[in-house]
């Protein structure tokens, strides 16, 4: 999952990212309303972690601008408002959750979790296809029985593709969910990325086929 923080008090955005990258996540991190619409302009992710009091704005103003503009991306508002009105308004605006400063870290990513479940339209968490069964959160993949251990990112990496079966995935596209803004990443290791993956799903019906020019794909036979 790639996640985008936007908050300006920079001990608790290290926090924050800290723990998201130990769960094997992607972070971008966001000071301000202004870098967060950068963010977004160039960049897709899985969820965004939203402050209201920013240098330059209300977060439920940016929060309001991209309801409007049809982007269902989920968000969880991070604030020290802890009034009921707060809250009642943050969710009229379209956010999804909302966590109250200071929160326990754990709580935060069980929300987060949570978020995500409902986004997918269920609370099943493990995917099955093709004699796999992967649960991205628990970060668990076994093929016809057998537990595989992946990396971090060969576990996003497989998670984007059980997520969009038959959709192709440029190169750049992959290396934008699996890596942070900051990254230096280059083709090879894209590359490198799809073909350990490969070599795991080899006991299994699902496949990355390579289109030339365009990318990878995902498909399976059952």
């Amino acid at each position: 999952m790639k996640f985008l923080l936007v908050e300006d008090n920079q001990e608790l955005a290290n926090a924050v990212s800290t723990r998201i990258r130990l769960d094997g996540h992607v972070v971008d991190h966001a000071v301000n309303l202004a870098d967060a619409t950068s963010f977004l302009d160039v960049g897709e992710y899985d969820l965004i972690l939203l402050d209201i009091m920013l240098p330059d704005g209300d977060g439920r103003d940016f929060l309001s601008r991209h309801r409007a503009r049809g982007v269902d991306t989920p968000v969880i508002i991070l604030t020290a408002r802890s009034q009921v009105s707060d809250r009642i308004g943050s969710l009229d605006l379209g956010a999804d959750d909302y966590v109250t400063k200071p929160f326990d870290h754990a709580e935060l990513e069980a929300r987060c979790r949570a978020v995500l479940r409902r986004k997918s339209g269920s609370a099943k968490t493990a995917v099955e296809m093709g004699g796999i069964v992967f649960n991205p959160v628990a970060g668990h993949l076994s093929i016809r029985g057998q537990v595989i251990t992946l990396r971090n990112r060969e576990l996003r990496l497989l998670e984007l593709f059980l997520g969009a079966p038959g959709r192709v995935f440029s190169k750049q596209k992959l290396a934008d969910r699996l890596f942070s803004y900051d990254d230096d990443v280059s083709e090879n290791a894209i590359e490198v990325y799809v073909g350990r993956l490969r070599k795991h799903l080899e006991a299994s019906d699902v496949k990355i086929t390579t289109l030339r020019g365009l990318g990878y794909r995902l498909d399976h036979g059952g």
